[in-house]
Formats: C-alpha cells, sequence, structure tokens
C-alpha cells in the first residue's frame, strides 16, 4: 500500500510538471502579440519625440516678454517640413546653418516671395506699413540690412526678435535672411527658466 501512495505522488508530480512547462499556440500568440504592439508603441513614442519634442534652450532677451532667457521651448518639425512657418510663428533655427551655433529663436515677420523693409523704425511688407507690428512692439531703432528693400527668396524668411531693441535678427548682416533648410521648427511649448510661464506658445505670443 506504501509503494502505490508513492507512486500515485510522484506520477501526479511528474504530470503537473508536464503541464507547467507546455506552451500552446496560444500562448505564443499572445507573445508575439505583446513583442509587436510594445514595438509600435516604441515607434511611435520615438516619432513623437523626434518631430515635437525637441528641446531648445532660450539664449538672452530678445524675445521679451513673450518668452525669457533660460526658458526652454519644445519644438514641431513636422508642421515646419509638410507647411512651412507661417507670419507670425516663433521658429528655432541655426543662424546661416552653421551647426556649430546654439539655436536662436525670434519671430517670423516676412515670408518667401515677400518684401522686407524697415522705414523710420516701422515693419513694411510690399510697401505696407505692418501697423498692427508697430502697435505691438517697439519702434525700431536700427534698420540694419533692411534699410534697404530685401526681396525674399522662394525659401527664404525675414526674422525679428519681439524686444526689437535687444535683438540680433535678420537685421544683423551676420544673420540675415533665413533660409527655410536652416530652420529646426516651430515652438510651441515653452518651460522653465525663473521668469516666464509655461504653456502653448500661439503665432501671436
Amino acid at each position: 500500500m506504501a509503494f502505490r501512495r508513492r507512486r500515485k505522488k510522484n506520477e501526479f508530480h511528474l504530470e503537473y510538471h508536464n503541464k507547467k512547462k507546455k506552451i500552446t499556440p496560444q500562448i505564443i500568440r499572445e507573445v508575439l502579440s505583446w513583442v509587436f504592439y510594445t514595438f509600435v508603441a516604441i515607434i511611435i513614442a520615438a516619432m513623437l519625440v523626434m518631430g515635437f519634442g525637441k528641446s531648445v534652450e532660450l539664449v538672452g532677451d530678445s524675445m521679451e516678454p513673450s518668452l525669457y532667457a533660460d526658458q526652454y521651448v519644445l519644438v514641431n518639425k513636422v508642421s515646419t517640413y509638410l507647411t512651412g512657418p507661417s507670419r507670425g510663428d516663433i521658429i528655432a533655427f541655426l543662424p546661416n546653418g552653421n551647426t556649430n551655433s546654439h539655436y536662436y529663436v525670434k519671430r517670423v515677420v516676412a515670408l518667401p516671395g515677400e518684401t522686407v523693409q524697415i522705414i523710420d523704425g516701422a515693419l513694411y511688407i510690399n510697401g505696407t506699413m505692418q501697423v498692427t507690428d508697430s502697435e505691438v512692439y517697439d519702434k525700431m531703432e536700427e534698420a540694419g540690412i533692411a534699410a534697404s528693400p530685401i526681396k525674399l527668396g522662394s525659401d527664404e524668411y525675414f526674422v525679428l526678435g519681439d524686444n526689437r531693441n535687444s535683438s540680433e535678427d535678420s537685421r544683423s548682416a551676420n544673420i540675415g535672411v533665413v533660409k527655410e533648410s536652416w530652420i529646426l521648427g516651430t515652438v510651441w511649448y515653452a518651460y522653465g527658466g525663473e521668469q516666464g510661464s509655461s504653456g502653448i506658445v500661439g503665432s501671436g505670443d
């Protein structure tokens, strides 16, 4: 009787052990499905970070009071690639495409094909004074290279800092017009820094 009990116990243990290690097609499908969806999620997350999550630190006070020095901004590279910046957008770019430079952050005021000029401290586009611009921003003390009309090429933008009299921008000979290939993207979110607030950045901010 004792021998029979030991035999049944061993048989039960062996059967349980075999069941525990058995891998069914359903389990394989579930594992493969989990691996696939995890991989897809990682790819989507990486694309979102590359397209919308590039972070740039602001240097200097040229964009005050919209943005402040030492704040960080997130850049939307997707819309810039698809449609290019719009008037009023704040963009991040490398001056003259210089990869050894830090990114500049400025506002687009003139678009490809337009003629821009600064006369008596006011911005003119295609010969028309931009009244709203003059109402919002300070009168410009220096016109720089825009003292004479500048005709923008098919891939060129003219940018200014919101703090017009404390900004190195397209008026400066060493910056000049900004080619589309030099643009990282459009600023859409700001955060951090001792001054300024965190939040969405619109074309009119």
